[in-house]
């Protein structure tokens, strides 16, 4: 089967696609990989080139060594991988230590991984220890009404998480654990890499200030339906927001405490905190 049929390959493409329709991905920001079964590597093995130089990645991934991924490159734009995936895309493979990289497919017309690299490299050895291997898919993402929220709610996991949640009552529900908050960090550097990890731990959603998402989730359509639901909540507490500083209603803590029995879900009680100021912004 040609690397471009498989099913994997369809639904990265799709998802990209799907995120810059949603206007996330203005030039050539954000980025995308996924983490190859090993089915799906012995499938498309014949169709791998092995003659690519080994590259350092950035940072050190004991956790994924010799693993392969499908990986966004740099400098390319999310509207051109429908169009020319190839040119777009690349297949890496990484070595026994996890400390290098090489092109196994992709990138036909030159370039590198996405600079991002070492910051999805890290997360996705995180998320791969914490789910034991079920999340494969990590995504960032320019979504304009998180970034604008930045520049307005305090930087803190715990207003972030409320306000949201408060948003949308399916909030909780899509992510019960709430959202971790990275404060502003030069991109494509491991310091934001190392502190995105950090969060990645106990959240499957960073908010980089001033930035945009980091999303990780077990498929195409879980984390791209992940940060659909927090971008949209997001946009509601802003249209909110442009009303009214006082919202005259909300969903009460306790309503939370029963959306969580209603869907046999645990909210962390840390976020359920009482307002000094109910209808306000804390």
């Amino acid at each position: 089967m040609k690397i471009l049929d498989t099913k994997f390959v369809r639904g990265f493409v799709k998802m990209a696609d799907d995120g810059f329709k949603q206007g996330w991905h203005e030039r050539n920001g954000g980025n995308l990989s996924y983490r190859l079964k090993p089915s799906e590597v012995e499938e498309i093995r014949p169709r791998l080139n092995d003659h690519a130089d080994w590259a350092p990645i950035g940072t050190s991934v004991p956790g994924l060594a010799g693993e392969f991924f499908l990986i966004t490159g740099s400098g390319k734009y999310f509207r051109n991988i429908a169009v020319d995936p190839e040119a777009c895309l690349a297949i890496i493979e990484l070595d026994d230590k996890g400390e290098n990289y090489r092109i196994r497919w992709g990138l036909v017309e030159g370039g590198r991984p996405t600079s991002e690299l070492p910051a999805h490299m890290m997360n996705h050895e995180v998320k791969k220890r914490v789910t034991n291997g079920r999340h494969r898919v990590i995504y960032h993402a320019h979504t304009t009404n998180i970034i604008a929220l930045t520049f307005v709610l305090p930087l803190k996991d715990e207003i972030f998480t409320r306000e949201l949640w408060e948003s949308a009552t399916e909030c909780p529900v899509v992510f019960p654990d709430g959202v971790g908050v990275v404060p502003w960090m030069v991109p494509g550097g491991r310091e934001i890499a190392v502190a995105t990890s950090r969060l990645m731990e106990k959240y499957d959603v960073a908010i980089w200030a001033h930035h945009g998402m980091f999303c990780s989730g077990e498929d195409f359509d879980l984390t791209f339906g992940l940060m659909h639901t927090v971008e949209k909540s997001a946009e509601i507490l802003l249209k909110v927001l442009a009303v009214t500083p006082v919202k005259r209603q909300t969903i009460t803590p306790e309503n939370f405490r029963e959306v969580a029995k209603g869907f046999h879900i645990s909210l962390p009680e840390r976020f359920l905190y009482e307002k000094k100021n109910p209808g306000g912004i804390e």
